[in-house]
């Protein structure tokens, strides 16, 4: 609403707790699968379906999202059926069960972000801060640190048996902070002018490009979400250290946001995902090698600030400006369809390489990944003033 003052904190508390899930899958969600027994291609096979589902989920609730403009109803819809959805694990931990559970919430859970985009947004641009999305945003990455420093510690001191009711508790904190947010909407939402359809903008140059890129990259995270944590505990790594050792990339990734106004004022999108690409080739080359010597282990987590901080803000970036008003829902969703795309695929090659190849020459076809989408991103997309 035109002068009405940016709800910070409220937008702010959603990012928190959502990403506070994320903080608790990512590094965990293979450890109780591993806890359970699964060996490591049924592991893959189970962190990859949640990714699937961001393959088709986001590009529906996108279209209904700019079809009716009721965004943060979805939002709402999504973060309550999320949890209902989750909850069933307590009823059986069977794999086919187990499956179902993660194809069932994961294609209610990844309705919400792509949405919660666009009203994060609309909410800045009303207010002529649009800069100031880094800023929100961040509050994500804390929920991220204090759930994987907290969980890694409660892990060492209890049974992962206790691992979905922790899950539960977070998916509460999302539902609770999804009626606090209040609704906005782009610019010109009943309008649509000549031309301005969702395919015509994707066929603009570098586009296509660029999705291509973003599934390339989050392929060559495959490896990291799946089995970091195992790959750090079997050579010698405390649970709690495993756990500061992810909330320091995210601290990285925290400053890293911090500092991307200014950095996308000085240099294009294209250089920034570049940089982005080429760290990212390096870092999953170390971790796959080198990461028994701390040193090197600490520094490859520092990298996270541009695999994924530098990456996601410059994505974002370059999404917003790509389409109008009326595709910006379609836009985020597509780049969070090709992110599950490329992430399904990483966690499966993963968890079919990680016995027959071992971790080194895993994370050595993640690194070829993110080399490929730079080759694509320096060859394929125009260079832009910042």
């Amino acid at each position: 609403m035109p002068g009405a003052p940016l709800p910070y904190w409220r937008l702010s508390s959603f990012y928190l707790f959502y990403f506070a899930l994320l903080g608790a899958t990512a590094p965990f969600l293979a450890l109780y699968f591993h806890h359970l027994g699964f060996a490591p291609a049924r592991i893959g096979e189970l962190v990859a379906i949640p990714m699937l589902m961001r393959c088709v989920a986001p590009n529906i609730w996108g279209w209904l999202g700019d079809y009716s403009g009721r965004r943060l109803a979805i939002v709402r819809f999504g973060a309550v059926c999320t949890l209902l959805a989750f909850s069933l694990i307590f009823v059986d931990k069977s794999y086919g069960w187990l499956a179902l559970v993660m194809a069932l919430h994961a294609f209610f859970w990844h309705a919400v972000l792509p949405q919660f985009e666009v009203i994060t947004l609309a909410h800045l641009k009303a207010q002529g801060q649009a800069a100031r999305y880094s800023q929100i945003r961040l509050w994500g990455s804390i929920g991220f640190i204090f759930t994987v420093v907290g969980l890694g510690r409660l892990f060492e001191w209890l049974s992962l048996d206790i691992y979905p009711v922790a899950i539960v508790v977070i998916m509460t904190g999302i539902v609770l902070s999804s009626v606090w947010v209040p609704s906005a909407q782009p610019p010109n939402q009943g309008q649509r002018a000549s031309g301005e359809g969702f395919l015509r903008q994707l066929r603009s140059p570098g586009v296509l490009a660029f999705y291509a890129c973003v599934a390339l990259m989050q392929m060559s995270h495959g490896p990291y979400y799946t089995f970091i944590t195992l790959h750090l505990e079997h050579l010698g790594y405390t649970r709690g250290l495993i756990g500061m050792l992810w909330a320091l990339g995210v601290v990285a990734e925290v400053l890293m946001f911090l500092a991307m106004s200014r950095i996308l004022a000085r240099f294009s999108v294209r250089r920034v995902l570049l940089a982005s690409f080429l760290a990212a080739a390096v870092r999953w080359l170390l971790l796959g090698a080198l990461a028994d010597h701390l040193a090197v282990l600490l520094f490859a987590q520092v990298l996270h600030a541009a695999t994924f901080a530098s990456f996601h803000a410059s994505a974002i970036h370059f999404v917003q400006r790509s389409f109008g008003a009326r595709q910006q829902g379609q836009g985020q969703a597509l780049y969070a369809a090709l992110s599950g795309t490329g992430g399904a695929l990483g966690a499966l090659y993963a968890g079919y390489s990680w016995n027959s190849l071992g971790p080194a020459w895993t994370f050595s076809i993640a690194s070829l990944a993110a080399l490929a989408a730079a080759i694509i991103i320096a060859t394929r997309m125009q260079e832009e003033r910042p």
